[in-house]
């Protein structure tokens, strides 16, 4: 079964082929970062509008990487929610459009299990159960995961995610948007005594996280090292942010440790944008070397939102429940979608 993955629900438009006997035939990505640079952040309605120009000439670029035509493809799944209501509508729009004119079944993929997932498609893959941390711009969760479908919320963001924080304070320190990647390669230059920020909720004895503080801590120390971040030298800036990496990888780190610990299983799977942090990933391994657990990462081109995640998550589905996909073109979109209201697989 040869599924067509289409994924619109921010600022990037992404399109892919899975098979389920071969597995990941094709995939392209378009990313809207140059374009929402200038104004410090996505535009929702920028968002949209590129992603109208760039599906189907995505489209026709994983069909032709793949060598098939249009015709073969089995089933097409779309990014339902949640995200920007405008940019999935157009995807959902695209990928209903062409399941009618192909006359092919559709299926609406949450877009966090896409990411959950999206560590299976890697060479080394886990098998189930396993402890997922869901850390992205929008998102930090922590998840158990038995199987497609089968989900518990260990704990989550009380306030901004981790990938939010990293943008946040990048932007306090003058390093523009997106800011998670800059202030992450400032911070390798940065003295780790410097600045010892808080650690929020490190020994909450839950599992749920809190960076507000964090980014406000970032704050705090920019104003006193000067009265504008013109004035704070380069080797200060790169200790402040070598001081707000370490706390927040130090707390996600803690967390993950102690929701293996309390559910006794071994694995540990890594999924969303943060993943690709070098200093978590060193923290991680660092970690399940000395407490004997496994940790598990999308390749690195799958950790952003792509369409090969939700290729991938909706021929999963369909291979436990071909009776999934629809023939029923109507199709809507879920801005707003808990990950624990979505059906088992």
């Amino acid at each position: 079964m040869i599924v067509l993955g289409v994924e619109s629900s921010c600022d990037e438009t992404g399109l892919a082929l899975y098979d389920t006997e071969r597995g990941l035939l094709s995939h392209a990505l378009h990313s809207q970062v140059a374009m929402h640079e200038e104004y410090g952040g996505v535009v929702p309605e920028l968002a949209s509008r590129d992603h109208i120009r760039r599906a189907l000439p995505l489209l026709e670029q994983v069909l032709a990487k793949a060598g098939l035509p249009k015709e073969r493809i089995d089933a097409i799944a779309y990014t339902q929610g949640p995200g920007l209501a405008g940019a999935l509508l157009v995807g959902s729009s695209v990928a209903c459009s062409l399941a009618l004119a192909l006359d092919k079944p559709v299926l609406g993929v949450h877009h966090l299990e896409g990411h959950l997932l999206s560590p299976l498609l890697a060479s080394e893959r886990p098998e189930f159960p396993f402890i997922a941390l869901l850390v992205s711009g929008g998102h930090t969760q922590l998840m158990r995961v038995d199987g497609v479908g089968r989900y518990t919320l260990l704990g989550e963001t009380l306030d901004d995610a981790a990938g939010e924080a990293f943008d946040k304070s990048a932007k306090l320190l003058g390093l523009g948007y997106p800011g998670g990647p800059a202030i992450s390669r400032l911070a390798e230059f940065g003295d780790p005594e410097a600045y010892k920020l808080p650690r929020p909720m490190l020994h909450s004895k839950d599992f749920n996280f809190s960076f507000s503080g964090l980014k406000t801590a970032v704050l705090t120390v920019v104003r006193n090292s000067g009265s504008e971040i013109a004035n704070i030298c380069e080797q200060d800036k790169a200790n402040i942010a070598r001081g707000f990496v370490d706390a927040i990888v130090d707390v996600l780190t803690a967390k993950c440790i102690s929701a293996l610990k309390h559910t006794g299983l071994k694995r540990l799977v890594i999924a969303g944008g943060v993943g690709a942090n070098r200093q978590l990933r060193e923290s991680l391994n660092a970690a399940a070397a000395k407490k004997k657990f496994k940790v598990y990462y999308p390749e690195l081109e799958f950790c952003t939102d792509n369409g090969a995640m939700i290729a991938f998550a909706g021929a999963l589905r369909l291979e436990r429940n071909p009776a999934a996909a629809t023939h029923d073109y109507s199709f809507n979109v879920r801005p707003r979608w808990p990950l624990d209201e979505i059906e088992p697989a």
